[in-house]
């Protein structure tokens, strides 16, 4: 259960933009972990603010920051439509990201409430990639990637500075990441000797776990989440 449906906040990032971020408190007393939450290309829309409901009746305080706030503050794209989203896609730069993070985190763990020592992040798609970034800049518990685009090649030396463990899920039938590129984000993972979970669905396609996608494989999301909700289990203890 949640306690409220969610509320914008601004944050204040490193890099001295401003961003809003949606954010969720679950139910109850006491001091609950804490997820970032990183959007697909389409903005905050109401599919993750939908997933960010979903995170809070689990017993997370959930943040989702607004990562095009440089671009187009407020953004919410149309899965139908990818060309007006692009320009926003191509404006992130690592260090935009591993700032909106940072900034993100600083509100976790200080007006969210959250433990520190039991923060976690999860992003979809371009979201799979700050997700990755974020945990190898943050002191996070843990952190997992659906379809991370772009990790491969230019991001894999961050691999030896990943804080908690991580979770990689592939769609077997996406095309937009290359085979090659998901093997050598595992490989690299591997080779730094950091703790991790691969799992490809062979039946799922880039962007499986979203329901208001025409590549929405509804079983492969009820699994992805049930994994999910496991890591998250053994690793922030919730």
């Amino acid at each position: 259960m949640t306690d409220d449906t969610g509320r914008m906040v601004k944050l204040e990032v490193p890099d001295g933009t401003t961003m809003g971020a949606y954010t969720v408190r679950p139910a109850g007393a006491g001091t609950p972990p804490g997820l970032v939450l990183f959007q697909e290309a389409f903005g905050v829309n109401g599919h993750i603010r939908d997933v960010a409901r979903r995170f809070a009746a689990e017993g997370f305080v959930v943040v989702a920051p607004e990562m095009f706030h440089r671009t187009a503050p407020g953004f919410e794209g149309s899965y139908d439509d990818f060309e007006t989203v692009r320009p926003h896609v191509m404006a992130l730069t690592a260090d935009g990201m591993v700032a909106d993070a940072t900034a993100a985190h600083r509100w976790l763990v200080g007006d969210g409430g959250a433990e520190p020592a039991r923060t976690a992040a999860i992003g979809y798609c371009m979201g799979g990639r700050a997700a990755y970034l974020a945990n190898a800049a943050l002191p996070l518990a843990c952190a997992a990637s659906y379809y991370g685009g772009g990790i491969a090649p230019a991001l894999l030396d961050r691999a030896r500075q990943l804080h908690g463990a991580h979770l990689f899920c592939w769609g077997g039938k996406d095309t937009h990441i290359p085979i090659e590129q998901r093997r050598a984000v595992g490989d690299a993972v591997r080779l730094a000797g950091k703790s991790f979970v691969e799992i490809e669905f062979s039946d799922a396609d880039h962007g499986f776990f979203c329901d208001q996608r025409k590549s929405y494989h509804p079983a492969s999301a009820r699994e992805a989440w049930a994994l999910t909700l496991e890591f998250f289990a053994i690793h922030t203890g919730t």
